[in-house]
């Protein structure tokens, strides 16, 4: 009796559960779960790929969404031509929504142009638990020595490439194929087909462009790339391609004169673009022949008014095509601007001089490093004598262990 009152008159004490927390599990946010992009280390901006991997190591880890990436066309419009399709492609197999706009080749044209990506399997590596053959060499006695002061000396990485895989690889000998571009979404701008309309407004912008800015305008309204359009369905990235902005094509008088009379159009056109990216799930690529504009100073302006920017300098029709430094390469990479997204500073790239190259069939920017041997008069018979003198040098006792050739 006497235990039942002392209980009663005892506070009943709820136990609480072991995991019970005063903090509430942080909810996972619907930008995040887009196929085909990840949010930044750096400064938690989602990015794309551009469909080439050493491209997006160059940009920080990918493309931002909501920015400009200005790329300068080669002489003859190969490369450049190349790395907007690799971005078209990578927005194909990520299920992207496409928007290409072109005046001198129908965008279905270009569409029809995307390279093949390469299957997983085929991009791998070979494993180490597979075989060696017999023709191969050990890694024992073997193996290739060289002289000891270069032993301890760190290899050169040229290759640009990061630790975690971001995007897909590519095959720019093979075309897609049908199935896999009729299941993308793509919007098209070609400009023969919007006839210009005279307007009794005098504005700074060309016709051409504002009706392109228009267009790109009620796409990303009437499919909901608005980041305050309401989340009914699932999001998804629209990827911008403009070809060749600039050119006489668009009716742009940049290149055709020292003292343009449409000086601010494309400016104008390239600053609507901006304030419409950074308020919508979308990325541009934008393509512009630099090396046809006359006045340098304008050309400053359209790279300021972009996010990222770079140059190419192909090779075709230059002499240093024939150098020995430069026989391995197809051109050479400048980058013109970095990014300034949610930081002060931005990560400039570790590495100035960059060349680019098509390698295994790929598109590939690498290091541009001195390579170990320029020397083109050495042959095979006086490396094979010096070899021979080696060795009747080592076997008479003269101390040295190797060599430097």
């Amino acid at each position: 009796m006497a235990d039942s009152v002392s209980s009663a008159c005892k506070p009943s004490v709820e136990r609480t559960p072991l995991n019970a927390t005063s903090f509430q599990k942080k909810t996972r946010n619907k930008l995040l779960s887009i196929p085909g992009t990840r949010l930044s280390v750096q400064n938690g901006q989602l990015l794309v790929s551009t469909g080439v991997t050493s491209l997006d190591y160059l940009l920080g880890g990918g493309l931002a969404v909501g920015t400009v990436l200005l790329i300068e066309e080669d002489y003859y419009d190969s490369y450049s031509r190349m790395i907007l399709k690799y971005f078209l492609a990578e927005g194909v197999v990520c299920r992207h929504e496409l928007f290409l706009a072109a005046a001198q080749d129908h965008p279905n044209d270009i569409f029809q142009e995307l390279p093949d990506p390469i299957l997983d399997d085929v991009a791998i590596r070979k494993s180490a638990d597979q075989p060696r053959l017999s023709c191969e060499p050990q890694d024992g006695l073997d193996a290739m020595k060289i002289a000891w002061r270069y032993q301890n000396l760190p290899k050169v990485q040229s290759a640009l490439a990061s630790s975690s895989r971001f995007g897909h690889y590519y095959d720019v000998s093979k075309t897609m194929e049908p199935e896999i571009r009729q299941a993308a979404k793509c919007h098209h701008f070609y400009l023969p087909e919007h006839p210009s309309q005279s307007s009794a407004t005098h504005s700074p912008m060309l016709e051409s462009y504002s009706a392109l800015l228009k267009s790109i305008e009620e796409v990303i309204c009437r499919e909901g790339f608005n980041v305050s359009a309401s989340m009914t369905k699932s999001r998804n990235i629209l990827r911008i391609g403009l070809h060749s902005l600039g050119s006489p094509l668009w009716g742009d008088d940049l290149c055709c004169r020292d003292d343009p009379k449409h000086s601010h159009a494309l400016t104008t056109f390239l600053y609507g673009l901006r304030a419409l990216l950074r308020s919508s799930l979308s990325v541009a690529v934008v393509t512009v022949p630099s090396h046809l504009i006359q006045r340098r100073s304008l050309m400053g302006s359209i790279i300021r008014l972009c996010d990222n920017a770079i140059a190419l300098e192909s090779f075709k029709g230059s002499e240093r095509k024939t150098s020995p430094l430069c026989k391995d390469y197809h051109g050479l990479l400048h980058v013109r601007q970095v990014p300034y997204l949610n930081c002060l500073a931005s990560q400039l790239p570790d590495h100035k001089d960059l060349a680019f190259k098509i390698k295994r069939k790929q598109f590939s920017i690498e290091r541009l490093h001195l390579p170990p041997d320029l020397s083109e008069t050495v042959s095979r018979v006086s490396r094979a004598e010096l070899a021979g003198a080696a060795t009747v040098a080592s076997a008479c006792g003269s101390g040295n262990k190797h060599l430097d050739f």
